[in-house]
């Protein structure tokens, strides 16, 4: 059974979970890189060391959402041109992706790893850590190359009928790091930028198997530099837009929080955010391992006209969004100890109170934030990036941010984090809303299809 088969023609269960284990077991074995020299890092090297990981969040989140936009917006438009048999159409922009991904990663870091003390500045870092950020910082500039464009084209690999193969990688790539982790900071003692390197050293590994993709007889992709249009380039972009403002939202968030906490504290406060900030970043990339499923589930069945297959695919994925974020909520509201436990050590007890306190207050966002990104994800799969730029902006920048300036200000007797789970709340009455008024503008000669 070919992919395209599979997609718009399988029973509805088992091709979900055929394309959503996969990419959730991949998703969270990227993350796990960031994760786990988190882990390291505060467990060996202190909280001032994770801190000043952390506080290069908002870069390598902009990083990560260019790329991504490219990736999913790419991978969506070339899923609708399979989908239609317009081969290609879909060869040219798998290629345009990788090119755009490789340019702009190779850019960045040579723009930015040489005057990386006006990011450092722009990122309001205490001068206390300003080496250790430097130390770790100019490795991982150059790593994001290696790393971006493999996420790239573990999209579209993906979107190409071999889930297995771009898992594989990604799991390989994570055992490497944590080995790599264990072995240069927990056995041999050595700096923060060994960290870096572990991290460099695992994405080299997992760019290598992803490459064999090229080497399948029955792959529908093929690299190709005719027919690049940058109309078509541009097309993609548009289409991925809401993911890169579900991203660079992230890091926005994250640089105004850092911001708010280094005027109530100190470094303690940072490393104690950090914490509560990878629960977050676990359960987001969950929720996208799920979503992704739909990217191409949906593109590719509403190329070929099957409405009713959507809105099976898209029910399955809700209920399965539901049950991991029950699993994340019971984690953290019952384990929240051995949750700090893992970052830090009992030594630095002032950072592990901080991480309790803000887990504590931002748990609830996990009850809503998952079914925000389905539904954003799922406008972006229909081409409709009005509705999903508009959950996106929601979510991710306008209500977080505008609610913690206005906690910080004027309700200060809450926690100014309080403000995240209740904007995750509004946006989700949002979506649903949008959502509901698409369904009922929808043909009934579309909704019958099958």
């Amino acid at each position: 059974m070919t992919s395209q088969t599979r997609t718009t023609d399988a029973p509805i269960i088992p091709t979900f979970f055929y394309f959503a284990i996969p990419s959730l077991v991949g998703l969270l074995a990227i993350s796990s890189a960031s994760i786990v020299d988190g882990i390291f890092v505060g467990r060996y090297l202190g909280a001032g060391a994770l801190a000043s990981i952390n506080l290069l969040i908002p870069y390598f989140t902009f990083m990560f959402s260019v790329c991504l936009m490219i990736a999913i917006g790419g991978t969506v438009l070339a899923g609708r041109y399979i989908g239609e048999k317009k081969q290609k159409k879909a060869n040219a922009i798998f290629s345009q992706s990788l090119l755009c991904a490789g340019l702009f990663t190779v850019s960045m870091a040579l723009l930015v790893t040489p005057n990386s003390e006006y990011l450092f500045e722009a990122l309001n870092a205490p001068p206390s850590i300003r080496p250790a950020m430097d130390s770790y910082f100019g490795i991982m500039s150059y790593c994001l190359i290696i790393q971006l464009s493999a996420m790239v084209l573990y999209y579209f690999v993906r979107a190409d009928g071999f889930p297995v193969l771009a898992t594989t990688a990604l799991i390989i790539g994570a055992l490497t790091n944590i080995a790599l982790d264990v072995l240069f900071l927990g056995y041999l003692k050595l700096g923060i930028e060994w960290a870096a390197w572990a991290t460099t050293l695992a994405q080299c590994i997992q760019l290598a198997i992803l490459l064999c993709f090229f080497t399948r007889k029955h792959r529908t992709l093929t690299f190709t530099l005719k027919g690049l249009k940058l109309k078509e380039s541009a097309r993609a972009l548009i289409n991925g837009f809401s993911e890169f403002i579900n991203e660079i939202s992230v890091g926005i968030v994250i640089f105004t929080v850092h911001w708010l906490l280094l005027i109530e504290g100190d470094n303690a406060a940072i490393a104690g955010f950090s914490i509560a900030n990878y629960v977050l970043f676990i359960s987001m990339m969950a929720y996208y391992g799920i979503v992704d499923a739909i990217h191409i589930l949906v593109s590719q069945n509403l190329g070929a006209g099957h409405i009713r297959r959507i809105r099976q695919f898209m029910l399955l994925a809700a209920i399965t969004i539901i049950s991991v974020s029950s699993v994340l909520v019971i984690v953290c509201t019952l384990y929240p100890h051995q949750l700090s436990q893992l970052f830090l050590s009992e030594a630095e007890d002032v950072s592990q109170q901080r991480a309790l306190l803000y887990i504590k207050i931002i748990w609830p966002c996990l009850l809503f934030s998952g079914l925000n990104v389905l539904i954003s994800a799922y406008f972006t799969a229909i081409q409709k990036p009005i509705q999903s730029t508009v959950i996106a902006l929601s979510r991710g920048l306008l209500l977080p941010v505008l609610f913690l300036l206005t906690f910080s200000i004027y309700f200060k007797q809450k926690h100014f984090l309080t403000a995240l789970p209740i904007a995750e709340f509004v946006t989700l009455t949002v979506a649903i809303t949008l959502f509901v008024i698409h369904q009922k503008r929808q043909k009934p000669s579309s909704i019958a299809y099958v």
